[in-house]
């Protein structure tokens, strides 16, 4: 059987320069990256004596657009790549197995592209907007960029220039660990004996999107007070670097008063289920999610890794975490007993059973969409490949 394989493409306003790429998603492995790598293809007749420059550049939004004002600027855009696409620099480069089947079957006027993600690049987050907020939205964002100019620093012209959004992304270990996450905590009254202890255990360190999430209570009442309900969250934490800002948000929350009140002397043992999504929480201001904003299929943002030897706190961008925290409410004077318990939220790797699951999940939610998932192909075989316009590929309209 012979599978398509789906490669994106993006021609300029003058259609005199044309960019292919074989995937819009690279992967972060922690060690190394995916390379970025693509082919363009140029009108023979239009190039002469002119050049043409790729560049790998990533903006950083921290503030509305709407509130930049008097010069006042709330994003960075940094070039962290640049290449000379035309006349080829280096003619012997070493390419990629797609970028030699493009070539191959493009012909001559095609040349190869390739960047290198730099080690300490964050990975791709963006924070939804709310109903009343306009411009782009909050978070880091990455594009390729090719331009016909003069030098690799000249500005690039809208007709002559085109740009393709990138996304780099992170998967979890292909193994989750047998570690459960656990957290004991204890309260004590001013004018009153005893104590009442808390203690929350989760099922397992990693989840991956979609999954139920389990986290186990024990309450311990040594004390006078009584516990009038119990509240539980799942967390989302955003560290916005580049401000040393901090805010978190409930993506999942329950709460109940079953086995309440739990009085003086009295235990309760109960295992609660949440499952946080994206789609839970659409249209909420400052939400962090994993890709863009119009698929229908956008998960929350997954848990920031950090590199080998380097804690995620260490990272660039937008740093994301999770936690389960549970609240029990010890009545007026009695006051709040709450811990956090921290956990990852991620992608399964490819290859992993959990991955195959996702995708066909996937497969069956957008089968109209052609979405590009991981593909095989026959290297001999070149008329299998199916070009697509690179662009935000529409959600179904409603008739």
């Amino acid at each position: 059987m012979v599978v398509a394989v789906k490669v994106f493409k993006k021609t300029t306003p003058n259609g005199k320069l044309t960019v292919y790429l074989g995937k819009r998603d690279f992967i972060d492995h922690g060690e190394f990256c995916d390379p970025i790598d693509g082919v363009v293809v140029l009108d023979e007749e239009y190039m002469r004596g002119r050049k043409v420059f790729g560049q790998l550049v990533t903006i950083y939004r921290y503030g509305r657009e709407e509130d930049e004002v008097m010069g006042l600027k709330f994003s960075k855009e940094l070039i962290i790549g640049k290449e000379q696409v035309f006349p080829m620099v280096n003619a012997k480069m070493e390419m990629t197995p797609m970028q030699e089947r493009l070539i191959k079957k493009l012909g001559t006027n095609a040349f190869p592209l390739t960047f290198q993600f730099p080690q300490s690049s964050p990975t791709s987050v963006t924070l939804q907007p709310g109903e009343d907020d306009q411009g782009k939205p909050l978070g880091v964002e990455y594009y390729v960029r090719v331009f016909v100019g003069d030098n690799e620093d000249d500005k690039a012209h809208k007709r002559s220039s085109v740009s393709l959004t990138i996304k780099k992304l992170q998967y979890a270990p292909p193994t989750r660990g047998r570690r459960l996450p656990s957290s004991l905590v204890s309260k004590g009254f001013t004018f009153s004996q005893g104590k009442i202890n808390l203690e929350v255990t989760l099922d397992r360190e990693i989840y991956y999107h979609g999954e139920k999430i389990t986290a186990n209570l024990v309450v311990t009442n040594n004390s006078r007070k009584t516990v009038k309900s119990i509240k539980v969250f799942v967390v989302q934490h955003c560290e916005v670097t580049m401000v040393n800002a901090q805010f978190s948000k409930h993506v999942a929350s329950m709460e109940t008063r079953e086995g309440c009140p739990i009085t003086p002397g009295a235990s309760f043992t109960k295992s609660f289920f949440l499952v946080p999504l994206a789609s839970s929480n659409k249209d909420r201001r400052g939400i962090a999610l994993d890709g863009h904003l119009r698929e229908d299929d956008v998960n929350l943002a997954s848990s920031t890794l950090g590199a080998e030897g380097k804690t995620s706190s260490e990272s660039m961008g937008i740093v994301i975490s999770y936690s389960v925290r549970v609240k029990l409410n010890c009545g007026t004077l009695g006051g709040e007993l709450q811990t956090d318990v921290p956990f990852k939220l991620l992608n399964p790797a490819p290859g992993t059973v959990e991955r195959e699951r996702v995708n066909a999940m996937k497969k069956m939610k957008s089968i109209e969409r052609h979405r590009y998932e991981n593909t095989h192909y026959d290297d001999e075989d070149d008329s299998n490949i199916v070009f697509e316009d690179f662009a935000r590929l529409r959600m179904n309209e409603p008739e």
